[in-house]
């Protein structure tokens, strides 16, 4: 989820439950203030009529024509004494001259006489329909709220934006850097000072990285050539002694494995060349390579060198597959592919190849079982380890493939070991 994202969920929860709350609170106070009011107009109504009646005043009429009423009746002391004498409630009363029944603020009032005698004073004032005023003010609030939220987030996510733009631009130059690559310089003006602090950090970060990438290129690249020299004087010098004629049977034994060791660690050694090449970026031209015409051209060589195991191929073009790369990391895809199946086919096997328009495919039967997914392409892994095998094949393979953004799947079916790889 990207940030801004998450923010604005959050800021929206967060507005929820403060505008819910504010509401709430809104109707409360509203509420209150409208009673208040009220009751200061029946409080002065029932002084009114209570001062009258101690004077001995005639008393106005139950009805004044305002819709106000008030009804006075004579109570006991225990009634008095049992009941508080300034009561305020909500209630429904029938008013004659409408003929229907509303709600009203009723005040209940008891006092006492001269005469020691004690009154119940009810006066009451029609008041606001309290039901039609909760829907208005729930349709106001939700219509408030509703363009308060949509306001609040919008300035928010355009302060966002604007604020996190050199956080856009970073990421974007991140996202088409490339170690090793000639890439764009990182221009990121700003004036915030944490951005500032992280461009110069990615900046010191991406050239110590580039210069420890050219030390190790130049560090495996001069290694491997300064390694042929001395393996190829070692090879020469075995195969001189070999030729002595003194030498036991049980010597020549054990030179051979020797001569044989050092032919792994030369090829050990070239394999390991090829890829550092390929990752440098030292096949740079392409064209338009015909994969069907170097499938042709090589299978014949692997047929006739494993012949003697006596494998079964099935060769079937459905169509033609051209790609753009370069010939001779094609080359070397085409055989390593078609060396791997070969040496990993056991003897009386089966290889089966398909080619059309998008894919290749190539499967040998497989021996083991189901090879691991996540380490079927990392160098040095071998199922099972095969003789005169560097078990970097699979990894040089790997290697182009990812230098040109083709894609390379493994999977196992009809016990059959299956590489197919995509090119589109």
């Amino acid at each position: 989820m990207k940030l801004h994202y998450r923010i604005i969920g959050r800021l929206s929860v967060a507005l929820i439950v403060i505008l819910t709350v504010w509401a709430g609170l809104f109707y409360f106070a509203l509420m209150d203030e409208v009673n208040d009011e009220v009751d200061d107009s029946l409080e002065d109504y029932s002084e009114v009529i209570i001062t009258r009646k101690l004077a001995g005043e005639r008393l106005p009429s139950h009805n004044n024509g305002s819709n106000n009423q008030y009804y006075l009746q004579e109570v006991s002391e225990d009634y008095a004494d049992a009941h508080p004498h300034i009561v305020y409630t909500d209630s429904m009363v029938f008013i004659k001259e409408k003929n229907e029944t509303e709600p009203a603020r009723i005040l209940s009032t008891i006092f006492e006489d001269d005469d020691d005698r004690y009154f119940l004073l009810t006066v009451s004032t029609p008041s606001i329909e309290k039901h039609d005023l909760i829907l208005a003010i729930w349709y106001w609030i939700m219509f408030l709220y509703g363009a308060l939220l949509l306001t609040i987030l919008g300035i928010n996510v355009w302060i966002y934006r604007q604020s996190m733009k050199p956080l856009y631009i970073l990421l974007h130059w991140l996202d088409g850097y490339v170690l090793g690559k000639e890439n764009r310089p990182l221009t990121n003006p700003t004036n915030i000072t944490e951005f500032q602090k992280l461009n110069s950090a990615l900046r010191r970060s991406t050239e110590a990285n580039e210069r420890i990438y050219e030390q190790q290129k130049q560090f495996i690249g001069n290694a491997s050539h300064e390694m042929q020299t001395p393996l190829a004087i070692c090879r020469g010098r075995l195969e001189m002694l070999m030729e002595d004629e003194s030498l036991t049977e049980t010597q020549l034994e054990e030179l051979a494995k020797v001569y044989e060791t050092l032919d792994h660690i030369t090829k050990l050694n070239k394999s390991l060349l090829l890829i550092s090449k390929i990752e440098n970026g030292q096949y740079p031209e392409s064209s338009d390579i015909d994969l069907n015409v170097l499938v042709r051209k090589y299978l014949p060589d692997y047929k006739e060198a494993y012949g003697y195991k006596q494998i079964r191929l099935d060769w079937e073009e459905t169509g033609t597959l051209h790609v753009h790369m370069n010939e001779t990391l094609a080359a070397i895809l085409t055989t390593n592919l078609l060396k791997n199946a070969f040496v990993h086919t056991a003897e009386q096997g089966h290889i089966r190849i398909h080619i059309d328009n998008n894919r290749f495919e190539i499967s040998n039967t497989a021996e083991g079982g189901a090879l691991d997914r996540d380490q079927i392409f990392n160098r040095f892994y071998q199922g099972s380890k095969k003789e005169h095998s560097t078990g970097l094949g699979l990894a040089i393979v790997a290697t182009i493939c990812k230098i040109y953004a083709y894609r390379i799947d493994y999977i196992y079916k009809e016990n059959s070991h299956c590489f197919i790889f995509f090119f589109f």
